[in-house]
């Protein structure tokens, strides 16, 4: 057996509190992960958003010109048109601008649970209760990928103003 020049023997660290610090390194690298992730997809989606709604936009009114410039101009304007069509379609089908809104909400919930994953790593001692707090911060940032409609960032709910009574 080992001994330390004290004659006592060496420190070992304490094995739960080591599997529960690692557990949080371990979140806070995958936090890491995603809200990168999740930045890299809000940005695509932004792009996505501005390259099919811009054409569609500017051919609704170059076509719309072109139509009621001459009457030779009418055939191309109508092909124009269905092509814009086809844009504004395909935007609206992909939801781009729903997608870039709900990885933008995942991004912040990723790094809220990076930052907290942070702070308990500056703590000398880790309990359970904060490891089930980072869990709850995890489902709060996977739940921002869900198919709501009406998707919030994370967060503890707006404050409610009474109304008149």
């Amino acid at each position: 057996m080992a001994t330390s020049t004290g004659g006592t023997p060496p420190s070992v660290p304490d094995e739960p509190a080591h599997r529960l610090r690692g557990e949080v390194e371990r979140l806070r690298e995958d936090a890491a992960r995603q809200r990168r992730l999740a930045h890299r997809r809000a940005e695509f989606w932004a792009k996505a958003d501005i390259a099919l709604g811009f054409p569609a936009a500017l051919l609704a009114a170059v076509s719309g010109a072109a139509a009621l410039a001459s009457a030779d101009a009418r055939v191309p304007a109508a092909l124009g048109t269905l092509v814009s069509a086809g844009f504004a379609a395909g935007a609206a089908f992909l939801r781009s601008e729903r997608r870039r809104l709900a990885n933008k909400w995942s991004r912040q919930a990723w790094a809220a649970m990076e930052a907290r994953a942070a702070v308990l790593l500056a703590q000398e001692r880790i309990g359970a209760a904060e490891l089930a707090g980072l869990f709850e911060l995890r489902q709060s940032a996977l739940a921002a990928y869900d198919g709501d409609e009406n998707p919030r960032p994370p967060g503890p709910p707006p404050p409610t103003v009474p109304g008149p009574a």
